[in-house]
Protein backbone atom coordinates (compact mmCIF):
# COMPACT_ATOMS: atom_id res chain seq x y z
CA UNK A 1 0.00 0.00 0.00
CA UNK A 2 1.25 3.32 -0.89
CA UNK A 3 1.62 5.81 1.83
CA UNK A 4 1.49 9.14 1.08
CA UNK A 5 2.36 12.26 3.74
CA UNK A 6 6.17 13.36 5.32
CA UNK A 7 8.46 11.02 6.90
CA UNK A 8 11.08 12.70 9.18
CA UNK A 9 14.77 11.51 8.15
CA UNK A 10 17.88 11.95 9.59
CA UNK A 11 18.86 15.41 10.81
CA UNK A 12 21.62 17.14 9.10
CA UNK A 13 24.90 17.79 11.30
CA UNK A 14 24.45 21.65 11.00
CA UNK A 15 21.24 23.96 11.47
CA UNK A 16 21.08 26.33 8.66
CA UNK A 17 18.51 28.51 6.77
CA UNK A 18 18.99 30.70 3.68
CA UNK A 19 21.37 27.76 2.40
CA UNK A 20 21.42 26.24 -0.94
CA UNK A 21 20.87 22.35 -1.93
CA UNK A 22 22.16 20.83 -5.56
CA UNK A 23 21.08 17.56 -6.35
CA UNK A 24 24.42 15.51 -8.23
CA UNK A 25 24.73 13.42 -10.88
CA UNK A 26 25.52 11.02 -8.36
CA UNK A 27 21.75 10.85 -6.88
CA UNK A 28 23.00 12.49 -3.63
CA UNK A 29 21.95 16.16 -2.30
CA UNK A 30 24.54 18.72 -1.71
CA UNK A 31 23.83 21.11 1.27
CA UNK A 32 26.05 24.45 1.41
CA UNK A 33 26.62 27.06 3.31
CA UNK A 34 23.86 28.52 5.29
CA UNK A 35 22.97 31.12 8.49
CA UNK A 36 23.20 29.71 11.96
CA UNK A 37 21.88 32.84 13.43
CA UNK A 38 23.48 35.67 15.64
CA UNK A 39 24.72 36.69 12.43
CA UNK A 40 26.89 33.38 12.05
CA UNK A 41 27.33 32.46 8.71
CA UNK A 42 28.04 29.00 7.82
CA UNK A 43 31.17 27.47 5.41
CA UNK A 44 30.45 23.61 5.86
CA UNK A 45 28.74 21.05 3.59
CA UNK A 46 27.17 18.34 3.79
CA UNK A 47 25.97 15.62 1.37
CA UNK A 48 22.20 13.56 1.99
CA UNK A 49 22.70 10.01 0.69
CA UNK A 50 18.81 8.57 -0.21
CA UNK A 51 20.04 5.00 -0.03
CA UNK A 52 20.78 5.76 3.41
CA UNK A 53 18.53 8.59 4.32
CA UNK A 54 21.61 9.84 6.19
CA UNK A 55 23.29 12.93 6.20
CA UNK A 56 27.55 12.97 5.99
CA UNK A 57 29.90 15.57 6.15
CA UNK A 58 32.38 16.82 2.68
CA UNK A 59 34.39 19.17 2.27
CA UNK A 60 34.22 23.08 3.96
CA UNK A 61 33.97 25.83 1.43
CA UNK A 62 36.89 28.47 1.48
CA UNK A 63 34.21 31.34 2.04
CA UNK A 64 31.55 31.38 4.83
CA UNK A 65 28.18 32.72 2.63
CA UNK A 66 24.55 32.64 3.13
CA UNK A 67 21.88 33.76 0.29
CA UNK A 68 24.18 32.73 -2.38
CA UNK A 69 23.31 30.78 -5.28
CA UNK A 70 24.28 27.53 -6.61
CA UNK A 71 24.35 25.84 -9.99
CA UNK A 72 24.76 22.90 -11.15
CA UNK A 73 27.14 22.28 -14.25
CA UNK A 74 26.90 20.48 -17.29
CA UNK A 75 29.98 17.92 -16.05
CA UNK A 76 28.77 17.28 -13.14
CA UNK A 77 30.45 19.90 -10.71
CA UNK A 78 28.65 22.45 -8.62
CA UNK A 79 29.37 26.28 -8.91
CA UNK A 80 28.82 28.42 -5.86
CA UNK A 81 28.53 32.38 -6.40
CA UNK A 82 27.87 35.30 -4.01
CA UNK A 83 26.52 35.63 -0.58
CA UNK A 84 26.56 37.83 2.09
CA UNK A 85 29.08 36.59 5.02
CA UNK A 86 27.60 38.28 8.11
CA UNK A 87 29.32 41.50 7.20
CA UNK A 88 29.70 41.61 3.50
CA UNK A 89 28.61 40.93 -0.06
CA UNK A 90 31.20 38.28 -1.78
CA UNK A 91 32.46 38.13 -5.08
CA UNK A 92 34.24 34.66 -4.64
CA UNK A 93 33.18 31.74 -6.59
CA UNK A 94 33.92 27.95 -6.12
CA UNK A 95 33.69 24.17 -7.71
CA UNK A 96 32.70 21.53 -5.58
CA UNK A 97 33.89 18.05 -7.02
CA UNK A 98 31.47 14.97 -5.84
CA UNK A 99 34.40 12.34 -6.93
CA UNK A 100 36.78 14.03 -4.45
CA UNK A 101 34.20 15.63 -2.08
CA UNK A 102 36.78 18.83 -2.23
CA UNK A 103 36.06 22.73 -2.76
CA UNK A 104 38.21 24.88 -5.22
CA UNK A 105 38.05 28.45 -6.02
CA UNK A 106 37.65 29.87 -9.77
CA UNK A 107 37.30 32.62 -11.16
CA UNK A 108 35.61 35.87 -9.15
CA UNK A 109 32.70 37.30 -10.32
CA UNK A 110 32.54 41.08 -11.37
CA UNK A 111 30.04 42.27 -9.11
CA UNK A 112 30.02 41.11 -5.69
CA UNK A 113 26.30 40.05 -4.82
CA UNK A 114 23.57 38.08 -3.02
CA UNK A 115 20.11 37.21 -3.62
CA UNK A 116 20.74 37.07 -6.64
CA UNK A 117 20.09 33.91 -9.30
CA UNK A 118 22.22 31.35 -10.92
CA UNK A 119 21.32 29.78 -14.09
CA UNK A 120 23.23 26.87 -16.22
CA UNK A 121 21.94 27.48 -19.75
CA UNK A 122 22.28 24.90 -22.65
CA UNK A 123 25.46 25.70 -23.76
CA UNK A 124 27.25 25.18 -20.50
CA UNK A 125 27.78 28.58 -19.39
CA UNK A 126 26.26 30.13 -16.22
CA UNK A 127 23.95 33.21 -16.37
CA UNK A 128 24.34 35.39 -13.03
CA UNK A 129 21.87 38.25 -12.56
CA UNK A 130 20.88 40.92 -10.00
CA UNK A 131 21.16 40.49 -6.12
CA UNK A 132 22.19 43.28 -4.29
CA UNK A 133 26.08 44.42 -3.69
CA UNK A 134 28.19 45.00 -0.84
CA UNK A 135 26.08 48.82 0.11
CA UNK A 136 22.85 46.97 -0.02
CA UNK A 137 21.92 48.29 -3.86
CA UNK A 138 20.21 46.61 -6.23
CA UNK A 139 21.76 45.51 -9.48
CA UNK A 140 21.14 45.10 -12.86
CA UNK A 141 24.02 43.68 -14.34
CA UNK A 142 24.18 40.38 -15.56
CA UNK A 143 27.33 38.02 -15.99
CA UNK A 144 28.78 34.77 -17.55
CA UNK A 145 30.63 32.16 -16.20
CA UNK A 146 32.64 29.36 -18.58
CA UNK A 147 33.49 26.37 -16.61
CA UNK A 148 36.18 25.63 -19.65
CA UNK A 149 37.96 28.69 -18.88
CA UNK A 150 37.06 29.66 -15.11
CA UNK A 151 36.34 33.40 -16.21
CA UNK A 152 33.07 35.83 -15.64
CA UNK A 153 32.42 38.06 -18.48
CA UNK A 154 29.95 40.75 -18.38
CA UNK A 155 26.78 40.49 -20.96
CA UNK A 156 23.87 42.19 -21.33
CA UNK A 157 21.96 44.51 -18.40
CA UNK A 158 18.73 43.37 -17.60
CA UNK A 159 15.93 47.03 -17.84
CA UNK A 160 15.24 46.79 -14.11
CA UNK A 161 17.45 46.45 -11.27
CA UNK A 162 15.86 43.04 -8.67
CA UNK A 163 16.61 40.59 -5.69
CA UNK A 164 14.45 38.29 -4.73
CA UNK A 165 13.85 37.57 -8.11
CA UNK A 166 13.55 34.44 -10.19
CA UNK A 167 14.93 32.82 -13.10
CA UNK A 168 13.42 29.95 -15.44
CA UNK A 169 16.09 28.25 -17.92
CA UNK A 170 12.80 27.90 -20.80
CA UNK A 171 12.38 25.06 -23.44
CA UNK A 172 13.73 27.04 -26.07
CA UNK A 173 17.07 28.43 -24.17
CA UNK A 174 16.16 31.61 -23.30
CA UNK A 175 15.99 32.75 -19.56
CA UNK A 176 12.68 34.43 -18.30
CA UNK A 177 13.40 36.57 -14.74
CA UNK A 178 10.61 37.71 -12.87
CA UNK A 179 9.41 40.12 -10.52
CA UNK A 180 11.60 41.20 -7.43
CA UNK A 181 12.39 43.56 -4.95
CA UNK A 182 13.45 47.03 -4.92
CA UNK A 183 12.55 50.53 -3.52
CA UNK A 184 9.40 49.17 -5.05
CA UNK A 185 8.20 45.45 -5.92
CA UNK A 186 8.29 44.90 -9.65
CA UNK A 187 5.72 42.83 -11.90
CA UNK A 188 8.00 43.13 -14.94
CA UNK A 189 9.02 40.22 -16.54
CA UNK A 190 12.45 40.23 -19.28
CA UNK A 191 13.52 37.33 -21.31
CA UNK A 192 17.48 36.78 -21.66
CA UNK A 193 18.52 35.23 -25.40
CA UNK A 194 21.99 33.59 -24.50
CA UNK A 195 22.49 33.50 -28.52
CA UNK A 196 23.01 37.72 -28.71
CA UNK A 197 24.02 38.22 -25.06
CA UNK A 198 20.80 40.50 -25.09
CA UNK A 199 17.56 41.34 -22.84
CA UNK A 200 14.09 41.68 -23.81
CA UNK A 201 11.13 43.15 -21.87
CA UNK A 202 8.06 40.36 -21.90
CA UNK A 203 4.43 41.02 -20.57
CA UNK A 204 4.33 42.34 -17.12
CA UNK A 205 2.85 39.82 -14.74
CA UNK A 206 -0.57 40.54 -12.98
CA UNK A 207 0.57 41.00 -9.51
CA UNK A 208 4.04 42.58 -8.42
CA UNK A 209 5.66 40.14 -7.00
CA UNK A 210 9.06 39.15 -5.21
CA UNK A 211 10.82 36.50 -2.79
CA UNK A 212 8.06 34.02 -4.58
CA UNK A 213 8.76 31.02 -6.79
CA UNK A 214 9.01 29.94 -10.76
CA UNK A 215 8.62 26.33 -11.94
CA UNK A 216 8.64 25.34 -15.51
CA UNK A 217 6.20 23.16 -15.82
CA UNK A 218 6.01 20.03 -18.36
CA UNK A 219 4.02 21.38 -20.78
CA UNK A 220 6.26 24.38 -21.21
CA UNK A 221 4.36 27.10 -19.33
CA UNK A 222 6.31 28.65 -16.31
CA UNK A 223 4.11 28.69 -12.85
CA UNK A 224 4.55 31.69 -10.43
CA UNK A 225 3.57 31.53 -7.05
CA UNK A 226 3.05 33.61 -3.65
CA UNK A 227 5.59 36.35 -2.62
CA UNK A 228 5.40 39.23 -0.87
CA UNK A 229 3.22 43.06 -3.02
CA UNK A 230 4.18 45.91 -2.72
CA UNK A 231 2.60 46.44 0.35
CA UNK A 232 4.60 43.58 1.97
CA UNK A 233 1.44 41.66 2.10
CA UNK A 234 1.82 37.70 1.24
CA UNK A 235 0.22 37.29 -1.93
CA UNK A 236 -2.39 33.83 -2.86
CA UNK A 237 -2.02 34.38 -6.12
CA UNK A 238 -0.34 32.20 -9.23
CA UNK A 239 0.02 33.14 -12.78
CA UNK A 240 1.05 30.91 -15.49
CA UNK A 241 3.41 32.18 -18.23
CA UNK A 242 3.20 31.29 -22.09
CA UNK A 243 6.61 31.47 -23.70
CA UNK A 244 4.81 31.33 -27.27
CA UNK A 245 2.45 34.63 -26.58
CA UNK A 246 4.37 36.48 -23.87
CA UNK A 247 1.35 36.93 -22.04
CA UNK A 248 0.37 35.97 -18.49
CA UNK A 249 -2.58 34.60 -17.54
CA UNK A 250 -4.05 33.94 -13.76
CA UNK A 251 -4.79 30.68 -12.37
CA UNK A 252 -6.10 29.00 -9.23
CA UNK A 253 -5.34 30.78 -6.32
CA UNK A 254 -3.03 29.07 -3.31
CA UNK A 255 -4.95 28.20 -0.09
CA UNK A 256 -2.42 29.83 1.84
CA UNK A 257 -0.94 33.03 1.42
CA UNK A 258 3.34 32.11 1.22
CA UNK A 259 6.58 34.02 0.51
CA UNK A 260 10.03 32.31 1.00
CA UNK A 261 8.84 29.15 0.08
CA UNK A 262 9.46 26.34 -2.28
CA UNK A 263 7.94 25.13 -5.46
CA UNK A 264 8.83 21.70 -7.23
CA UNK A 265 7.71 19.52 -9.71
CA UNK A 266 7.34 15.90 -8.99
CA UNK A 267 7.45 12.82 -10.99
CA UNK A 268 3.10 13.23 -11.89
CA UNK A 269 3.73 16.83 -13.22
CA UNK A 270 2.23 18.27 -9.75
CA UNK A 271 3.81 21.27 -8.06
CA UNK A 272 4.51 20.33 -4.65
CA UNK A 273 4.22 24.36 -2.44
CA UNK A 274 5.73 24.58 1.21
CA UNK A 275 5.99 26.17 3.96
CA UNK A 276 7.04 29.59 3.95
CA UNK A 277 5.86 32.76 5.68
CA UNK A 278 2.32 33.94 5.49
CA UNK A 279 0.01 34.14 8.73
CA UNK A 280 3.57 33.11 10.82
CA UNK A 281 5.85 30.35 9.79
CA UNK A 282 4.09 27.86 7.82
CA UNK A 283 3.77 23.95 7.45
CA UNK A 284 1.10 23.47 5.19
CA UNK A 285 2.01 22.07 1.84
CA UNK A 286 -0.39 21.89 -1.30
CA UNK A 287 -0.41 21.06 -4.63
CA UNK A 288 -1.11 22.59 -7.73
CA UNK A 289 -2.60 20.46 -11.23
CA UNK A 290 -1.76 21.87 -13.89
CA UNK A 291 -4.68 19.81 -15.79
CA UNK A 292 -7.23 21.61 -13.79
CA UNK A 293 -5.38 25.01 -12.20
CA UNK A 294 -6.27 24.10 -9.34
CA UNK A 295 -4.54 23.72 -5.45
CA UNK A 296 -5.54 20.89 -3.17
CA UNK A 297 -3.89 20.80 0.41
CA UNK A 298 -1.81 18.12 1.30
CA UNK A 299 -0.29 16.87 4.76
CA UNK A 300 1.25 19.13 6.69
CA UNK A 301 4.79 19.27 7.13
CA UNK A 302 6.95 17.84 10.74
CA UNK A 303 7.73 21.32 11.55
CA UNK A 304 7.13 24.96 10.06
CA UNK A 305 9.70 26.63 8.01
CA UNK A 306 10.87 29.08 5.98
CA UNK A 307 14.17 29.68 3.83
CA UNK A 308 14.44 26.24 3.64
CA UNK A 309 15.50 23.88 0.36
CA UNK A 310 13.23 21.15 -1.18
CA UNK A 311 14.79 18.42 -3.78
CA UNK A 312 13.25 15.81 -5.64
CA UNK A 313 15.37 12.78 -5.28
CA UNK A 314 16.09 10.31 -8.39
CA UNK A 315 13.44 7.81 -6.28
CA UNK A 316 10.75 10.18 -6.63
CA UNK A 317 10.75 11.20 -2.67
CA UNK A 318 11.30 15.29 -2.12
CA UNK A 319 13.70 15.75 0.63
CA UNK A 320 13.00 19.32 2.71
CA UNK A 321 16.12 20.28 4.72
CA UNK A 322 16.83 23.31 6.76
CA UNK A 323 14.91 26.58 7.20
CA UNK A 324 14.03 28.85 9.87
CA UNK A 325 11.08 28.88 12.23
CA UNK A 326 10.15 30.93 15.49
CA UNK A 327 13.05 28.66 17.20
CA UNK A 328 15.69 29.64 14.75
CA UNK A 329 17.63 27.73 12.63
CA UNK A 330 16.84 23.94 11.56
CA UNK A 331 18.47 20.77 11.70
CA UNK A 332 16.00 18.67 10.59
CA UNK A 333 14.68 17.18 7.42
CA UNK A 334 11.95 15.18 6.45
CA UNK A 335 10.42 13.43 3.10
CA UNK A 336 7.54 13.71 1.28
Amino acid sequence: MLLLGWFSTSNMTNARNQHKASILSNGKVLVTGGYYGNNVALNSSELFVPSTSTWTTTGNMADVRWIHAASVLLNGKVLVTGGWTGSSALDSAELYDSSTGIWTTTGNVTDARYIHTASTLSNGLVLVTGGLDNNGVALNSAELYDPLTGTWTTTGNTADIRYWHTASVLSNGKVLVTGGGVSSGLNTAELYDPSTGTWATTGNMNYIRSAHTASVLTNGLVLVTGGLDNNSVALYSAEVFDSSTGTWTATGNMIDARYLHTAYILSNGKILVTGGLGNGYLNSAELYDPSTSTWTTTNNMNNARAYHTASVLSNGLVLIAGGGNNNGALNSAELY
